[in-house]
């Protein structure tokens, strides 16, 4: 293993099984996503050569992501430290599992594999607003954990990278409407929360505001209690772009928030249409 945990892919050394785990999950969300994520989303999933036949080859899917945005998707063994993994996203370098679950854990996986990291994450680095945020979020992480802000910064990774729906505009029977829609990466590479996040009643969706975000705890172990909606992709360049020291400091001080909290200055969203409620009371959006 190199210094910087990378490793050879070895995508000869992927079994039929492996394969075939692949197929299983590639054909359930490639079904789902289409109705449930953002464009860019899909449109970067039908640009990159991947298909249900095989376990993705990184240097395939590199010959077309890095001509577009300059992203590199590189093996890693699992889980690398805090300051490897921001080091290869300040550099556009996008570290993936190169394992896969194994059959029995279609649903639910702790570590990160190829699934998560391939099919999660890699089609929104084709959108070049998202390139420049996880390159600048890497940028930011470094700085992050030098000060001893991590665990604050790590929460806004959460909610948008992995976790982050968008306000998106969709053609409905009455023309066009407003909608909530995937781009976090744990999401997408989920079978079930992939619905559950926009079409399920129980968790809360949040207008994302960032200084609420950095103060909200989140869970690793069940699906979000809440989702931040950002209004549009472009918010997060200039969400990447500010100074955060100010943020920082606020954080030193004031509350908390565990993913079940409702403020009552939140704008939470309804399901998976345009509608909001502040507070309690529902209002068109």
């Amino acid at each position: 293993m190199a210094h910087d945990h990378t490793i050879p892919q070895r995508w000869e050394h992927y079994s039929a099984q492996d394969h075939a785990v692949w197929k299983t999950l590639f054909e359930r969300q490639t079904a789902l996503l289409p109705h449930l994520a953002c464009r860019e989303f899909v449109e970067g999933m039908q640009a990159l050569p991947l298909s249900a036949e095989a376990i993705p080859n990184f240097a395939a899917l590199n010959e077309v992501l890095q001509p577009r945005t300059g992203w590199q998707v590189v093996a890693v063994p699992g889980l690398v430290p805090d300051e490897v993994f921001f080091e290869h996203l300040a550099h556009r370098r996008f570290p993936s599992g190169n394992f896969i679950r194994s059959a029995n854990q279609l649903d639910y996986l702790q570590e990160p594999d190829v699934f998560h990291d391939v099919f999660g994450h890699v089609p929104m680095l084709m959108h070049p607003v998202m390139a420049d945020f996880i390159q600048l979020y890497g940028e930011a992480g470094l700085r992050a954990q030098r000060i001893g802000k991590l665990t604050e910064l790590a929460r806004v990774y959460w909610y948008t990278v992995e976790f982050g729906l968008v306000k998106e505009q969709v053609q409905g029977e009455g023309g066009a409407q407003e909608a909530l829609r995937i781009y976090g990466a744990g999401i997408a590479s989920s079978f079930t929360e992939s619905a559950f996040s926009v079409q399920s009643a129980s968790p809360h969706r949040i207008g994302f505001d960032l200084e609420r975000v950095m103060r909200t705890h989140y869970r690793i172990d069940d699906f979000q209690e809440c989702y931040f909606v950002l209004d549009s992709l472009d918010d997060l360049l200039a969400l990447a772009r500010i100074d955060f020291d100010p943020i920082y400091e606020r954080l030193n001080s004031g509350p908390s928030y565990v993913p079940g909290d409702v403020l009552l200055d939140d704008k939470v969203f309804q399901r998976g249409d345009g509608r909001y409620a502040q507070g309690r009371v529902t209002v068109e959006a």
